[in-house]
């Protein structure tokens, strides 16, 4: 079954158009994010709104339908971030002047590695939109966490 116009209303203001994943703006992207299933379907998950949440086409097609992976600092296999149950800000912040994503803990680790969240292993357009965003004034979110270099 898919996901109900108000379910997808929802999940959308609540995250405020942002992917709830690496935090791109869609306000700022070429392609209109999806409803992304935190607990895939095919795993048990459902569609009421506790289970969703906003993501970009690149993080989306990137986490399929998986929800560990693996901490690349230890080795060990670490749940992914869970946007409806974890704070951003704990497991993630902003390196390299708020182009790459650092993962603060196992999760954010884990999660940067499975979904490759700064384009390592792609083609670096996630890098080169992230740096047109911060020299427009877009990016990062002023709520987000940035290190010090």
């Amino acid at each position: 079954m898919a996901v109900s116009s108000p379910s997808r209303r929802l999940v959308r203001e609540r995250a405020q158009l942002q992917c709830e994943y690496c935090h791109a703006d869609e306000r700022w992207q070429f392609i209109r994010f999806t409803t992304d299933h935190v607990l895939p379907q095919s795993a048990g998950g459902s569609d009421d709104p506790d289970n969703l949440a906003l993501a970009c086409r690149n993080c989306n097609e990137r986490r399929g339908n998986r929800v560990e992976g693996r901490d690349p600092q230890t080795g060990h296999v670490a749940a992914i971030f869970h946007p409806r149950l974890e704070t951003w800000a704990t497991h993630f912040a902003w390196a390299a002047a708020g182009i790459r994503i650092v993962g603060l803990t196992p999760i954010g680790r884990a999660t940067v590695e499975l979904l490759d969240l700064n384009d390592d292993r792609h083609n670096g357009v996630v890098l080169r939109t992230r740096q047109r965003d911060v020299s427009d004034g877009y990016h990062p979110p002023p709520e987000d966490p940035v290190l010090s270099e």
